[in-house]
């Protein structure tokens, strides 16, 4: 049976500039960066070095020649953040595209913009 998340696929077309914006603008750190000489290239990426959950950063245009049929849409992503309010101030020093912050049953949330446009949102539970 399965018992937790392990890796989301995130399809980009530039890795570099994916790497860029988790890492120096989000915080993400590097776990490993494999490359199989063939032209396939991934990074590892996630919040800290023991998360449960890593992203993994793939070249669209790549993985849409191997596999044609694949879904390369952005997966809907929430983030989790202890301290909302510094993280979305941060994010607008960074000049990165943000919404409003928003209060929803269970915490705030707000969503944000990679350099491709891709969405994601992250939220700060509320006490319960």
């Amino acid at each position: 049976m399965i018992n937790k998340v392990g890796q989301i696929m995130l399809y980009v077309n530039n890795q570099d500039e994916a790497v860029r914006f988790w890492t120096e603008i989000v915080g993400f750190i590097i776990i490993s960066e494999e490359n199989n000489d063939q032209g396939m290239r991934w990074i590892e990426i996630a919040p800290s070095k023991d998360a449960e959950t890593t992203l993994i950063l793939h070249n669209k245009d790549f993985v849409a020649k191997m596999e044609p049929g694949l879904n390369l849409g952005t997966p809907s992503l929430m983030f989790f953040t202890d301290d909302l309010d510094q993280l979305y101030q941060h994010l607008i020093k960074q000049k990165i595209k943000v919404g409003q912050v928003v209060s929803i049953p269970g915490g705030r949330v707000f969503n944000f913009a990679d350099f491709e446009d891709h969405y994601f949102a992250v939220m700060e539970k509320g006490n319960n």
